[in-house]
């Protein structure tokens, strides 16, 4: 993977946060690895005000590219001030300068990082949000995410015939309001949250501009992409945030993949405290894989990972402090990516295997 564009995105954060001298330094930085795309490391939920022992076992993984999913730090604030200081606790995590240290960062945002607790649109502070968040990840001040509303964006790494691509979702700018069970109202038997899909094909997750360059992005030639998305895209039955809430979008992005002819495609999720991967066989193009890994130091607390799930393939699902690892492998006639749930200790907790031919239309080729 050629990732030397990614070495600008970590330098700048102690100089943007120059109220919080010696965070991190540049020369805390290693230069960013080179060569063909082999290991991805990602995560969600950290609060930065609890340990994070967990990044000894990230780094041991030997990642050339780690992605934060969502939940970076749980600022639930209209005070930016209070959200900087928290990115700075997270900036002063020995694991986390360590990592720094090891690989580039890429990052987009859910709910608590966002602002507010299952927040949307109507969230007072998002634009300065969105500024804090893009300065503390060290996003140049020529991305094209400065320039727009929402901090969605996207990078493709390596050589053709070892294309990655990494898109990064936003889904809380623009997501309109979520429909809840009311008080006292039978639910479905077995989920854990309070939302249901809504009706109203006017509602957007994403909002219009940002459906438009993810269709131009996922025009891009690449082999392999990796689309994250803060909230769980496959699974929908547990009454949690989720793509499922708006089933026009959910649907909307699964015909977006074929009518771009987007091949190599699967998906990323955090959000929920504990790790699973789920598959949809027959709804998109080819079958679709979430792997959803959260909790990077927070853990359920509650029953949520036994809530229903039918897309949930047999076994992989894991409640504890967890990252995930995405290995792909060049070699031999047909590449694989390997999907990992991995717990605190760095133990692979569920695995699955996919050629990558399995993530094409028919009669669709390889380059």
């Amino acid at each position: 993977m050629n990732l030397k564009p990614l070495t600008t995105l970590i330098g700048p954060v102690a100089v943007t946060f120059a109220m919080l001298p010696a965070l991190i330094s540049a020369d805390e930085v290693e230069p960013a690895k080179s060569g063909a795309a082999t290991v991805i490391a990602f995560g969600a939920c950290a609060h930065e005000n609890r340990p994070q022992p967990i990044w000894e076992a990230v780094v041991a993984a030997g990642p050339d590219l780690f992605i934060f999913a969502g939940d970076n730090i749980y600022a639930d604030t209209n005070d930016m001030d209070v959200m900087k200081a928290k990115y700075a606790k997270l900036a002063g995590q020995p694991g986390y300068r360590k990592l720094l240290k090891t690989c580039p960062v890429l990052a987009t945002w859910d709910d608590h990082d966002f602002g507010v607790n299952d927040g949307g649109k109507n969230y007072p502070q998002k634009k300065e949000s969105a500024k804090i968040c893009l300065d503390f990840f060290g996003v140049p001040k020529n991305d094209p995410r400065r320039t727009r509303e929402g901090i969605y964006g996207s990078q493709i790494m390596g050589e053709k015939g070892r294309r990655v691509q990494i898109i990064l979702l936003d889904t809380r700018y623009f997501r309109d309001d979520l429909d809840k069970y009311k008080p006292g109202e039978v639910r479905p038997k077995n989920i854990v949250g309070w939302y249901r899909p809504t009706k109203d094909k006017s509602r957007t997750l994403l909002g219009e501009d940002q459906w438009s360059w993810l269709e131009e992005e996922l025009k891009k030639p690449a082999e392999v992409r990796v689309i994250v998305s803060s909230i769980q895209v496959i699974s929908w039955e547990k009454g949690m945030e989720c793509w499922g809430n708006m089933p026009h979008e959910r649907d909307r992005l699964f015909k977006l993949i074929e009518t771009t002819e987007a091949k190599g495609a699967f998906f990323i999720s955090g959000d929920v405290h504990f790790t699973e991967l789920s598959m949809a066989k027959d709804e998109g193009p080819y079958p679709l894989y979430d792997l959803t890994s959260s909790g990077l130091n927070q853990s359920p607390g509650r029953t949520w990972y036994t809530s229903v799930n039918s897309y949930r393939l047999p076994g992989k699902v894991f409640p504890g402090r967890n990252f995930g690892v995405i290995q792909v492998d060049w070699a031999g006639k047909d590449t694989t990516i390997t999907l990992q749930g991995r717990k605190e200790s760095g133990e692979v907790v569920h695995e699955e295997i996919i050629p990558l031919s399995r993530l094409r239309m028919a009669g669709q080729s390889g380059q």
